[in-house]
């Protein structure tokens, strides 16, 4: 039993927790060729830098609002998308339509934002020459602030949404099948099935899965927003990550992006454990 979970130990060990140490970083005025032992201590001079800067609260305001309608809309598709699928009749349809929405999961953030950009190009993009079909003007997406996070989450759905199904695909499989013979028998039609076996069912997936998703409500992925965003829509586009990027890599400030870092995980793990909280007073289902 240990070997089998040695592997996945192992992992969060050497990339997990080691990593951790250099949240000490956060307190240094670090010198990369001098290293933590000969940086200097400068406490909470960093973290104080980044909450009064000018764009703190454009930053936190975007990756906030982007976590947010990733959660919203993000959230309920794979539920829905494994319902659907779970009402399918035919295997082979069902099997033919659970690979076709996998797929997408094992595409590169940069193919993914590369097929985005050929989709929407206002000269030659398939969205623009339907809606040029429909008689109305193109849109050029990708230089509008107010379309940038529309088409962000569009493409996360798209990508995630056939994997993320599993999970629930899995929990409506473990459903007692004499739940739904008992409520064939009473007269319950499909939708009455739904409401009062289905959903009670997958109920403490659907509740820990939320939990853990507003835990990351700020922890949105770098590569596809630095890989769809344009000067244009920095306005609504640019998040703390990609501030991190050019603050730490670009501009090698790596004690304050460091502090950023932190200061967001701090914020998440305030998301999760209220979550937690709430679900645990409201509900019987919480993380711990």
């Amino acid at each position: 039993m240990l070997l089998l979970v040695l592997p996945c130990l192992l992992f969060y060990i050497i990339f997990k927790y080691l990593p951790m140490f250099g949240i000490a970083i956060s307190f240094m005025d670090y010198n990369l060729f001098k290293g933590i032992s000969g940086s200097s201590w400068v406490g909470f001079k960093y973290y104080e830098m980044f909450v009064q800067s000018p764009d703190f609260f454009v930053l936190l305001k975007n990756t906030f609002l982007l976590g947010v309608w990733k959660l919203v809309f993000g959230f309920p598709a794979p539920i829905i998308l494994a319902l659907l699928l779970n009402e399918l009749g035919n295997a082979v349809f069902k099997r033919f339509v659970q690979t076709v929405s996998y797929l997408p999961h094992f595409i590169s953030n940069v193919v993914t934002a590369g097929m985005v950009t050929l989709f929407l190009s206002p000269s030659t993009g398939i969205v623009n020459k339907l809606i040029e079909a429909l008689g109305m003007e193109k849109i050029n997406f990708l230089v509008l602030p107010e379309m940038f996070r529309p088409v962000y989450v569009t493409s996360e759905i798209w990508q995630h949404v056939g994997w993320e199904a599993i999970i629930y695909l899995a929990a409506l499989s473990a459903i007692n099948p004499m739940l739904y013979e008992a409520a064939e028998i009473d007269g319950a039609s499909r939708w009455r099935k739904l409401y009062h076996v289905t959903l009670p069912g997958i109920s403490p997936v659907i509740v820990i899965l939320l939990i853990i998703n507003i835990g990351q409500v700020m922890e949105i992925g770098f590569e596809k927003v630095f890989l769809l965003y344009t000067p244009t829509t920095y306005v609504t586009a640019d998040i703390i990550s990609t501030y991190v990027y050019r603050t730490g890599l670009n501009h090698g400030n790596y004690s304050y992006a460091t502090a950023i870092d932190v200061f967001t995980g701090i914020i998440s793990f305030i998301f999760i454990y209220t979550a937690n909280r709430v679900s645990r007073r409201v509900s019987e289902t919480s993380l711990w």
